[in-house]
């Protein structure tokens, strides 16, 4: 199994993430071949990782049911 070192990940939490706090969810966009993805309110829980591709399809599948 490959080790992904994420300690220099610029989290950020997303836009479309609940104001109130609940249901959020935060990104490291500068992974120059990853997308890592973890909830904001447990960052320590673990850690999702998207392909840059796959990451941008959900994104925009995302922005594309907002309208």
């Amino acid at each position: 199994m490959r080790v992904i070192d994420l300690s220099n990940a610029t989290w950020r939490k997303s836009s479309y993430s609940n104001t109130d706090g609940g249901n959020c969810i935060e990104f490291a966009p500068n992974i120059p071949t990853l997308v890592p993805v973890r909830d904001t309110k447990n960052p320590a829980h673990g850690t999702l990782l998207f392909g840059v591709e796959a990451w941008a399809e959900f994104v925009g599948s995302v922005k594309g049911q907002a309208q």
